[in-house]
């Protein structure tokens, strides 16, 4: 069984669901954002009232009862374990490899100046290629690795000045 989510109530409670528990779920659409949840013969009313795509957090009511709901796919905690969380972005001082592979393109240079979200560097990794883009405005400082070069999991890539 694979781990699907893991989902965060009102800080204080946490859930690992799996992608077979949630595609088993029987929920019906009542309007733009009100459910009817039918979850082990027990009915629910659930309404999403406010919600934060890039944070993935949500604010829903079931059953007249308000949680404040974070949820985590697994490239969200990667994302997390490598610094580069919204809101943190401006302390990335460095990318390391997340995974081992291929380095297949080198966008910058040592010395050049870049921008939040360009192009620095596509490591090729299970059949895809993964492309990273600045986390912040700043100097490149140094580049450890060359284009063909294989890297392992956590190897530092790119330094920022």
């Amino acid at each position: 069984m694979s781990i699907g989510y893991k989902i965060n109530v009102n800080d204080t409670l946490n859930f690992e669901l799996e992608k077979e528990s949630i595609s088993a779920l029987d929920v019906v659409r009542i309007e733009t954002n009100k459910f009817h949840v039918l979850h082990e013969n027990k009915p629910y009313q659930a309404e999403i009232i406010s919600a934060d795509f890039n944070e993935k957090s949500y604010v829903v009511k079931v059953n007249n009862n308000r949680y404040n709901v974070v949820i985590s796919n697994p490239l969200d905690l990667l994302i997390k374990e490598m610094g580069f969380e919204i809101g943190l972005a401006k302390q990335v001082n460095f990318i390391k490899a997340p995974m081992p592979g291929l380095i297949l393109e080198i966008s910058v240079a040592v010395g050049q100046e870049v921008k939040a979200n360009d192009n620095l560097i596509i490591l090729g990794a299970m059949k895809m290629e993964n492309s990273f883009l600045s986390p912040r405005d700043g100097v490149i400082k140094s580049i450890s690795v060359v284009v063909g070069d294989a890297v392992d999991k956590g190897q530092l890539l790119i330094e920022f000045e």
